[in-house]
């Protein structure tokens, strides 16, 4: 049996190893985020870790969606869902344009060839489980590199590092609440929104941040998330997509129930 030595660790990467020493993966992450945003499309797909990727043309608009989707329609918000999207005012003169910046994916998040993704981190900011442990594995050993310099991150918060071998360009860290916050999660996308701006990023791809092991309940993150979202796109046109990936089905129910009120492609008025 091969034994590695324990200064060194080793990564499997388009069916061939990869090996790191740790120490130069301490010192030079900065240099590779450095080549690796230098690099051209055809040549940065040559690092990604598995040939299957999803580019932004192959995830429809959220218009598309709903056209393509006959059903879609039957699924009818709340009264409690109304109360909740009466907390924000829609400017309506949006809804079309703004119906083809918003996407529902369900599928892996770290399949997709976008400016960024975000990562539902722990505070240390260390590899975890979930869709935390999905985009580390996915993108090497470098991104721990670069989360250990960065010291960690409180709750509400979010900080940028490279995507090294994903093909998202970036992943943005944010902590969400473990004790059921609103306030806290809304944070969480304000603090990375605050980021896509700062570092001019186009598309931006988000989990369903604290609905797994932290318990926040589902119905009212996505809320959360589509208020700041509508928010947000109201007042930066330069961003083209915010994409919200989705896993169990409650969650693809509950965005495309939502999505219906936050972004409507009808000439409906909920806020009346």
């Amino acid at each position: 049996m091969l034994i590695r030595p324990s200064c060194w660790l080793a990564f499997a990467t388009n069916g061939n190893f990869r090996k790191y020493s740790i120490v130069k993966m301490t010192s030079n992450w900065m240099t590779e985020k450095i080549k690796i945003s230098s690099l051209s499309i055809e040549d940065k797909r040559k690092t990604y870790r598995s040939n299957e990727y999803v580019i932004l043309d192959k995830v429809d608009p959220w218009h598309k969606y709903v056209a393509g989707s006959k059903d879609i329609e039957n699924k009818k918000h709340t009264q409690e869902d109304l109360t909740e999207f009466r907390k924000i005012k829609l400017n309506e003169e949006k809804n079309a344009e703004l119906a083809e910046k918003v996407s529902i994916f369900r599928g892996d998040i770290t399949k997709l060839e976008i400016d960024a993704i975000v990562n539902a981190a722990n505070s240390r900011l260390k590899a975890g489980g979930g869709v935390d442990g999905a985009i580390h594995r996915a993108a090497g050993p470098l991104l721990q590199a670069e989360c250990n310099s960065i010291g960690g991150c409180p709750t509400g918060e979010a900080r940028i590092t490279s995507g090294y071998d994903l093909p998202a360009k970036h992943v943005i860290h944010t902590v969400g609440p473990q004790d059921g916050s609103a306030q806290k999660l809304r944070s969480c996308y304000e603090s990375c929104f605050a980021l896509v701006k700062e570092h001019q990023i186009k598309s931006v791809a988000f989990p369903c941040i604290s609905t797994g092991i932290y318990g926040f309940p589902n119905r009212l993150a996505a809320h959360i998330a589509l208020q700041t979202t509508r928010q947000f796109l109201e007042q930066n046109t330069d961003v083209g997509r915010v994409i919200f990936c989705t896993f169990m089905q409650v969650d693809v129910d509950i965005y495309e129930t939502l999505l219906q009120v936050y972004f409507p492609v009808h000439e409906w008025n909920y806020n009346d």
